[in-house]
Parts: structure tokens; C-alpha cells; sequence
């Protein structure tokens, strides 16, 4: 993708009504969310705990991304930083910069709040290491706990599943 293209992309908050093409992209994707993920999501945006961002480009879309101001993570939550969560760019528009993008539109955000810093969690399994990658070079570095699952840290010795749960959790400081 051409960076005439990328300069045409917009990032708009979406609202309930998108929940048909969020389960879209999902469905795109081929990656499984539980029935009601977005409807569940989007109770939170109304209660202010989080904020959706859908990026489009000519009229399609290419990603989405959530901005959660109030994470589980308890690092997060003690030291008052939003997360991007659930961060998805469909496979046609990957390696173009969406991501980044989708990212770069939350920071701002962040920022505008008055936040200095901005965690990420990605996951430890073989087919992040895109995301691992792109997050380093973005600044964001691993928090120093050791990886989490669903959000909670984990003790030595402890099995769990390399799925999309079992993470490394990265902050980046945006002075």
C-alpha cells in the first residue's frame, strides 16, 4: 500500500451500530470471539470505561481497535494507564501502517487526557511476533512482571495455555 493510500485512512469511534461490522472483521479474520463480545464491549463504552476505533480506507474496513481507560491488569489500573486491547487489522491491509495508525490515534487520546504513559499486552505465542515487533519499535517496552494470563500475573512454575491470553504487558512513556 502506497503512502498516498495510508494518508486517506480515518479512525472514527464506533458506535453500537458498527457491531455488525466489527463481527465482520472478526468473521474475516477467521478468529473466534464469544457470542456477544462487541454487544459485552460496548456496555463498557457506555459506562466510559472504554472507547472503540474502526479504521477505514476508501470506504472499507480495515481494523479495529479498543482504547480501555479503566484495564484489568493490575499495574495498569494502580498506576492509572489506558490499554489498546484487541488490536485487528484485516490480513489484506497488514505490514501497511493501520496499525501503527490505529496505536499513534490512541496515544493522542491518551495524551489528551493528561496520561503520560499508555500500556499494550501482546502475546507471547509464535504468531504475534508482527505485533512484538511493531510494539518495540513503537517505543513500548515490557513492563518488567513477567507475562500475565487474562490480565493476572502468573508464578513460577505455573501451566497455562500459549493462546491469545498468556501475554507480555508493555508500557511506553509518551513524554
Amino acid at each position: 500500500m502506497a503512502i498516498e493510500q495510508l494518508e486517506k485512512l480515518v479512525i472514527h469511534k464506533a458506535e453500537r451500530g458498527d457491531v455488525f461490522r466489527l463481527e465482520c472483521m472478526i468473521a474475516a479474520m477467521g478468529t473466534g470471539k464469544d457470542y456477544g463480545y462487541f454487544e459485552h464491549q460496548f456496555d463498557r463504552v457506555e459506562s466510559g470505561m472504554r472507547e472503540i476505533y474502526i479504521a477505514v480506507l476508501d470506504g472499507v474496513d480495515t481494523g479495529y481497535c479498543i482504547l480501555n481507560w479503566f484495564p484489568k491488569y493490575a499495574l495498569f489500573q494502580k498506576l492509572e494507564i489506558p490499554e489498546v486491547q484487541d488490536l485487528n487489522v484485516l490480513p489484506n491491509f497488514r505490514r501497511c501502517g493501520i496499525a501503527t495508525m490505529l496505536i499513534e490515534h490512541c496515544e493522542n487520546l491518551a495524551r489528551a487526557r493528561g496520561k503520560d504513559q499508555i500500556g499494550i499486552g501482546v502475546s507471547v505465542a509464535a504468531q504475534a511476533g508482527p505485533a512484538q515487533r511493531l510494539y518495540g519499535k513503537l517505543g513500548y517496552v515490557a513492563d518488567g512482571n513477567g507475562v500475565t494470563y487474562d490480565r493476572k500475573l502468573t508464578a513460577p512454575n505455573e501451566v497455562r495455555p500459549l493462546d491469545d491470553q498468556l501475554c507480555l504487558m508493555m508500557v511506553k512513556t509518551m513524554i
